[in-house]
């Protein structure tokens, strides 16, 4: 298998079609998608793309900053709310 110069991205195609009507009539609306996997492309600067996280929609504004990356990058599915400080199970593994 030979390697290509350049890697091709993905960017799902109703997304693509929703991003350029909007384009074409100059308006700037919420978008909600499910697809975490899309490239933030170019011509997606400027609008706001609500992604799914499993539990909601994340509004997403989308910026110079941000092409190249994926839509998941920016819409997090776990939240770290520390370690309990009153675990018996733990305290007794440390004895």
């Amino acid at each position: 298998m030979r390697l290509r110069k350049s890697k091709s991205f993905f960017v799902a195609r109703h997304l693509i079609r929703k991003i350029r009507k909007l384009n074409f009539k100059e308006r700037k609306i919420l978008i909600p998608t499910w697809s975490r996997s899309s490239v933030i492309i170019p011509i997606m600067i400027g609008h706001t793309i609500a992604v799914y996280n499993g539990q909601q929609h994340i509004p997403i504004f989308i910026t110079e900053q941000m092409i190249g990356h994926k839509l998941g990058e920016f819409s997090p599915t776990r939240y770290f709310k520390g370690h309990k400080k009153t675990d018996k199970k733990s305290m007794r593994r440390r004895r």
